[in-house]
């Protein structure tokens, strides 16, 4: 059963959590707000909060431990937020939100957390009502509904409610933005520091402690998974993969990073030459940043998103590219958890994506080519505020084709 612990040395704890808190009370009960009128129209009566980000945008909670069975109460009235967690998250909650009513389940072989969410839900009078639940997110696991969904079978009626917090989340307010831009500095210092450590027989492990260590120095977070930082024959991925390798002279290295601050992620990608660049990858070099900045041009307030993509794929393709280039031309981006890392999709840039941008959204464009048959590699790509009139790309660090020499 859940057991509601007392909050002891109250005077303490608040001065303690004031000091952890990165918005104003203010601008949470605005998110909350916000939230309860989107419940209203949906007809929902509740959500059932999983994904970690949600938890962050309406009340600061910070933690890692939503890789367990975790959940909040948002009610569609005024009903303050309940959190239901485990024992090593208590003071985590406490310090790090706002929520005052936090129920503990404990573990044990017959720990039944989905039956001690029912009984909250019981006693807020939510038996037989509609209640959203956040499904598409790492903090609900698919063995982890069927035990909510069994537990709670005939009880209520489940609503997919996953977009709910995420598209409120995608415009960001001038807090959030201060954030953002501190996170596009962090990408630039680390990219900067890329390239002054990048060299032919250097070792990929320390190109990427220059890269961290400036990110660290400058205020920022690090990357809580290995970053893409990839040369030679694996230049070309666009995941990460284990192990290091030494830089050798004629090759390429490319890097995506994040730059993070208070969560909140800017990405950035450059592609590099280790030694002198041919010609032929700085001829990919002007038809991938043709890519980037017709893409860049098209992200402006009123058009779908979608036509950044379109976009993207006009320049690849009139030069022959088609198979060469990504299928998307990027995605949003703001507050996230691994292992989200810099995704925060939807909405992923693609085609024939209607969604209208607005002003406050931020978006990571990138424009990458791949040619599994040459081994040639060409990665650029950005971070970006949709304004008023237009856009303004947050990262100043140049888009040029660098060689480390």
């Amino acid at each position: 059963m859940t057991q509601s612990l007392s909050r002891a040395g109250i005077g303490h704890i608040s001065t303690l959590r004031s000091a952890m808190l990165h918005f104003p009370r203010d601008e949470f009960d605005l998110r909350i707000a916000a939230a309860r009128l989107e419940l209203d129209r949906r007809g929902l009566d509740a959500l059932l909060i999983f994904a970690q980000e949600s938890h962050y945008y309406l009340t600061g909670y910070d933690t890692g431990g939503y890789k367990f069975f975790q959940s909040a109460v948002l009610t569609a009235d005024d009903t303050p937020i309940t959190l239901m967690t485990r024992r090593p998250d208590l003071h985590q909650a406490r310090l790090t939100s706002i929520i005052e009513d936090i129920r503990i389940w404990w573990d044990g072989n017959n720990a039944t957390p989905a039956l001690d969410l029912k009984a909250i839900l019981e006693e807020k009078g939510l038996k037989g009502r509609r209640i959203g639940v956040e499904l598409a997110t790492h903090g609900l696991t698919a063995a982890n509904w069927e035990m909510l969904r069994r537990a709670l079978d005939g009880w209520c009626t489940f609503v997919d409610a996953s977009d709910l917090i995420g598209m409120q989340r995608m415009v960001k307010s001038p807090a959030e933005l201060v954030f953002m831009r501190k996170a596009a500095e962090m990408a630039d210092a680390a990219v900067t520091a890329v390239r002054g450590a990048a060299a032919p027989d250097v070792g990929e492990n320390l190109v990427e402690l220059a890269a961290s260590e400036a990110v660290l120095r400058a205020g920022g977070e690090i990357n809580l998974a290995k970053v893409i930082l990839s040369s030679g024959p694996h230049a070309m991925l666009t995941r990460v993969a284990s192990g290091y390798r030494t830089l050798r002279s004629g090759e390429q290295l490319t890097c995506e990073w994040a730059g993070i601050y208070r969560r909140y992620h800017a990405g950035i990608f450059r592609t590099f030459s280790i030694g002198k660049a041919p010609q032929r990858h700085k001829d990919l070099f002007q038809i991938t940043r043709d890519s980037l900045d017709a893409m860049t041009a098209a992200a402006r307030p009123g058009n779908p998103i979608g036509n950044i993509d379109r976009e993207h794929r006009r320049v690849f393709d009139e030069h022959g590219y088609e198979k060469q280039r990504q299928p998307t031309a990027g995605y949003s981006v703001g507050a996230t958890f691994p292992p989200k890392a810099l995704p925060d999709a939807p909405p992923l840039l693609y085609a024939d994506n209607p969604m209208i941008a607005e002003p406050g959204m931020t978006f990571f464009l990138h424009a990458v080519f791949s040619d599994q048959d040459t081994g040639d590699a060409m990665m650029l790509g950005h971070t970006i505020l949709i304004t008023e009139t237009g856009h303004e790309i947050l990262n100043k660090v140049p888009c040029d084709y660098l060689e480390c020499l």
